[in-house]
């Protein structure tokens, strides 16, 4: 009998009813969301929310983005305003807050300049494009304060490595990028002249938005609401274990390629910074605020004649996922 008994769980536990649920994830391998995904490995949150996290590696930004279109993965983290314009082109993507870290104008610590006015005459070195979200909050600030970037600083746009290494090599006298690549300005002795965080509160907002986020389609999630809960959670899970113990971060340090211990204190404190805590209608209130300005900004190149976002694209948990 006992045998009997055995063989039945045996089946029952191997029964399609009791077997994980399925998520591919799209990464990027030098990502954050790498960092995030390790934890949940290593302390099998996944796997006790009955979860099967499938990882397929992206070599870009952009890479996830054509897989989330192709349908080739579930799940990937990515820019607030390309889920803006895939929605507002019909393309059904919800977005769901992942962190607020964004970048800042870096100078040298004994530099001259203090201010955004300060920047007239400099030139400011950008990662991205024209329509770079950062770029383009900062000329909401300036121009609120009077002033036209554009016309008054010397503006070089280019990939985030290449404006960092402009500036290291003293061909611009600030830098606009990426909040890990500020990172390593400041182990290197550089200052925050402007940070978007500080921006975005200028601008109106409550407090800084969350402009990365995990992002899945609505079909996907109407299929597969549950699965997208307990998934949450558990990133939340992995959030809370980054909060709150540094020894997670040496398991980390592997993974963060940081190249002394200046830059990987920069990359933990600047990480925790950026992990969201507030509601998802607080999200979204602030959201509405940005990207009003932004497309006052940007003008009809941003997102056409869309000036609101998006109705539908934030996610909205259910009761029981908080």
């Amino acid at each position: 009998m006992l045998r009997i008994a055995i063989a039945a769980i045996l089946i029952l536990a191997t029964s399609p009813s009791f077997a994980a649920d399925v998520l591919r994830i799209g990464l990027q391998k030098t990502g954050t969301f790498a960092w995030q995904l390790d934890v949940i490995k290593r302390h099998g949150l996944a796997a006790a929310a009955n979860l099967d996290l499938k990882l397929t590696e992206m070599s870009s930004a952009d890479a996830g983005k054509l897989a989330l279109n192709a349908g080739s993965v579930d799940v990937a983290v990515v820019d607030w305003l390309w889920v803006a314009r895939e929605r507002a082109l019909g393309t059904r993507l919800q977005f769901y807050p992942y962190s607020t870290a964004i970048g800042a104008i870096m100078v040298k610590q004994d530099a001259p300049l203090q201010k955004l006015a300060d920047l007239k005459g400099q030139t400011l070195s950008i990662a991205g494009g024209p329509l770079d979200k950062s770029w383009l909050i900062v000329q909401a600030v300036a121009i609120r304060r009077g002033l036209d970037l554009k016309r008054d600083v010397t503006l070089q746009y280019g990939a985030p490595p290449l404006m960092f290494q402009k500036t290291l090599q003293g061909e611009s006298q600030a830098n606009l990028n990426y909040w890990n690549f500020c990172a390593r300005l400041e182990a290197r002795g550089y200052r925050r002249l402007y940070d978007i965080r500080e921006a975005q509160v200028e601008l109106g907002l409550k407090e800084p938005l969350a402009l990365t986020g995990y992002v899945f389609s609505e079909k996907f999630t109407a299929a597969h609401r549950d699965a997208i809960e307990r998934f949450l959670t558990v990133v939340q899970k992995a959030n809370d274990i980054l909060m709150q113990s540094d020894a997670e971060w040496e398991a980390l340090r592997p993974l963060m390629q940081a190249e002394d211990q200046a830059t990987f204190l920069a990359y933990r404190d600047r990480t925790r910074e950026g992990i969201p805590r507030r509601t998802i209608l607080a999200e979204e209130a602030d959201a509405r605020t940005l990207f009003k300005t932004l497309t006052e900004i940007a003008g009809p190149t941003l997102l056409g004649s869309v000036k609101e976002i998006p109705a539908g694209m934030y996610y909205h948990r259910s009761s029981s996922g908080g």
